[in-house]
């Protein structure tokens, strides 16, 4: 059983769940750590293992497709042994990154022709390559190609949009279902809900995603400039329709604050890149709020990270430490910011899966999203 649905809180949407691949489990709500090119920034994997406690992270078809390339990962066995990591992969389909490419991209019914932002060279990705791309990857979750509409978007191209994802995602699909994987490991093909800030381009796109029936499904074009209140509530809608037997994952979100909103109605998976981002350039985030590190108040406060937190990084240097690392350009201050955003993440998960199981999910995410969303 790929997705097995453990325990559903009471007073929400929220549920706990495991997913299982032949890489290992994934228990859900699950947060998983960006690693864009086969990298979470400055983490290695001792780290990502045993403080992290991440249990999957994210790669990107089209960062490794352009470096270091489908030979080098082929002759390596697959991303996995590449980078040295036994646990499961998922990896995007490209289909963001080529949006923000607006300017280097021509989308067509074939698929999408742009430049490398490294070189400038010619490519193509097409809804049977990217699966192609993604099998010799050999991540064990794998996305359709999709167009990722950027915000504000008027209904005409939103709908428009939609469409041509629905035609792309028919021709990966036949192509998932005719190919194997390379590496004699089972992969999972999550589709991707689209359809921008309509309510009914939104149904009528999990609908159809529904019908496919696939191990997965994904929720995509959100979190992409909208008001947070019109993400939930276009996530409300579309959990409304996609199977409860299958995990759903909310691409590229977001906020501590988001993740646990999303929980709240029925999401089970996360990515996104601000836990590290944010970290480079001196946001913090604690379990008493977030710090700018940088400010000057810092310099001087010899306490703890996160006084009150139980994450080791947190309560092992203190705040004027980091920030005179970060101010100074220090590589160590990084790597120490971003141990403790994405521990902090990780640990807001483990604990959300607790309050579930004990049917307190809904009580404690509304005491707890007012402390840690407060600027200290």
């Amino acid at each position: 059983m790929f997705f097995k649905l453990e325990v559903n809180d009471p007073h929400s949407k929220a549920r706990k769940g495991i997913i299982s691949t032949c890489s290992g489990k994934i228990e859900t709500p699950a947060f998983m750590p960006v690693g864009t090119a086969g990298s979470v920034k400055g983490i290695s994997k001792y780290e990502l293992e045993n403080k992290i406690k991440a249990s999957i992270i994210l790669a990107n078809t089209y960062h490794l497709y352009l470096r270091p390339g489908l030979d080098t990962i082929h002759k390596a066995g697959g991303l996995h042994k590449f980078i040295g990591w036994e646990k499961p992969i998922l990896t995007d389909s490209g289909g963001y990154q080529v949006h923000s490419l607006a300017d280097n991209r021509k989308l067509s019914e074939e698929g999408a022709l742009f430049r490398s932002h490294i070189d400038g060279s010619k490519h193509k990705f097409t809804p049977e390559n990217v699966i192609d791309i993604q099998r010799t990857i050999g991540a064990d979750i794998i996305m359709a190609f999709d167009e990722c509409t950027p915000w504000p978007c008027d209904y005409t191209y939103a709908e428009k949009s939609m469409n041509l994802t629905h035609r792309w995602l028919e021709r990966g699909w036949k192509r998932f279902q005719e190919t194997e994987s390379v590496y004699d490991k089972k992969q999972f093909l999550f589709p991707i809900v689209q359809g921008s800030v309509y309510s009914n381009l939104r149904k009528n796109s999990a609908e159809y995603i529904s019908n496919l029936d696939a191990d997965g499904n994904a929720i995509g074009g959100l979190s992409v400039g909208e008001p947070a209140e019109i993400m939930y509530e276009m996530v409300d809608e579309v959990n409304k329709i996609l199977p409860e037997s299958k995990p759903r994952y909310l691409m590229g979100v977001g906020t501590p604050a988001n993740i646990l909103e999303c929980i709240s109605l029925g999401v089970d998976m996360f990515d996104c890149v601000m836990p590290t981002r944010n970290g480079r350039n001196g946001g913090i985030f604690t379990s008493e709020g977030i710090i700018n590190i940088k400010n000057l108040k810092w310099k001087n406060d010899f306490s703890p990270i996160d006084p009150a937190g139980t994450i080791d990084t947190g309560t092992q240097y203190s705040k004027a430490y980091l920030r005179h690392l970060i101010v100074s350009g220090e590589i160590l201050g990084s790597v120490i910011a971003s141990i403790q955003n994405l521990e902090f993440y990780t640990s807001l998960l483990a604990r959300a899966r607790e309050e579930i199981s004990r049917g307190n999910f809904h009580a404690w995410k509304n005491l707890t999203i007012p402390r840690i969303s407060r600027k200290l």
